[in-house]
């Protein structure tokens, strides 16, 4: 039996990556800090019914705290580690940066140190798409520069690519970072704009869009997204012999077993036509309050995921209006509306 020690795993995308494994038959030790920065409740309710499996156990500790992680791995003995806790949401960045480096980096650094000492097959951690920063030029490639980040957490995310090659290259560490592009799906944060949407909606409250709809997103179904991490599990990058025969595209490193993969849908979706699918989904018009770009937002995101279906024969390809659709009816069931 496979294990895999994942990080975050009361979380959104950790608990739907553990689902996923678990229906496999693999062995899965999650790892969650529990933080209020969303109700803590949902998040409750995901690892119980992770716990409903005989094959999963859980650890409730905060990232920093070396020695739970120590142990808890130590416990385990995990062929993989999947990283996917970190200190979320560009927004919360502002009025609460010390959160992220505390999280996203410290934590992150302990992780790595984890996954070095156990000698695992293979670390995978999650990275942005706000990586990409102030680059115009779309759909983001992995091949693309990405060095003007416009938020704590974006410049943290990057922080931690870095601090994985790193240790790809002096531990000979197998290691993969993903960059997400806004995900979304049933059992989602509640500080993301379709689940504020929906709940603002369906109790009568304006939803605020801002930079008055002209902003665009690659939105990116929660089960393709975890398909693909699943996918790139078994995709273990090596170090190259010879780097001058590096495949075009490929972000692999030329000096460690080290790999960025962007998991997007690869299609542009205008905010305005999102807000259309939303409505359509509910049965009833939204009140829009029409804003200005709020400050560290990019106007778009688009990814190319190329690279991800060349090394795994996948693509996510969810239509937003489906995915939106599971998520209504997700969020109708949950509360009850």
């Amino acid at each position: 039996m496979r294990k895999a020690f994942i990080t975050g795993t009361a979380g959104f995308i950790g608990y739907h990556l553990a689902q996923l494994l678990l229906d496999e038959g693999w062995q899965v030790a999650g790892f969650d800090g529990m933080t209020d920065y969303y109700d803590v409740a949902l998040k409750r309710r995901r690892h119980a019914m992770l716990l409903q499996s005989p094959n999963f156990t859980t650890t409730e500790a905060m990232l920093e705290d070396t020695d739970a992680l120590d142990a808890a791995v130590d416990a385990f003995e995990p062929d993989v580690i999947v990283h996917l806790a970190a200190q979320a949401g560009v927004r919360y960045s502002l009025d609460a940066p010390r959160a992220y480096l505390d999280a996203n980096v410290l934590g992150t650094f302990n992780v790595m140190e984890a996954a070095r000492r156990h000698d695992v097959d293979h670390l995978l951690m999650a990275s942005t798409s706000s990586v990409y920063g102030a680059n115009t030029e779309m759909p983001y490639a992995e091949t693309d520069k990405a060095d003007s980040q416009l938020t704590i957490y974006a410049a943290t995310k990057k922080a931690t690519e870095a601090m994985g090659h790193a240790y790809a290259h002096l531990w000979a560490l197998p290691t993969t970072m993903f960059r997400f592009f806004t995900v979304y799906g049933p059992w989602g944060r509640p500080d993301m704009a379709l689940f504020k949407f929906v709940d603002a909606i369906l109790n009568g409250r304006p939803i605020d869009i801002y930079n008055h709809g002209e902003m665009y997103r690659d939105f990116t179904y929660v089960a393709d997204l975890v398909r693909g991490i699943r996918l790139l599990i078994d995709a273990v990058p090596q170090r190259p012999t010879d780097p001058a025969h590096i495949k075009a595209g490929d972000s692999l490193s030329p000096v460690a077993p080290y790999r960025i993969v962007n998991i997007g849908n690869s299609e542009k979706v205008k905010l305005l036509d999102f807000v259309d699918a939303i409505e359509k989904a509910l049965g009833r018009p939204a009140q829009r309050n029409m804003m200005e770009m709020q400050k560290g937002d990019v106007p778009a995101t688009w990814a190319d995921a190329t690279l991800l279906q060349s090394l795994t024969g996948y693509r996510p390809e969810t239509d937003i209006r489906d995915g939106i659709a599971r998520f209504v009816a997700w969020y109708r069931d949950y509360y009850g509306k």
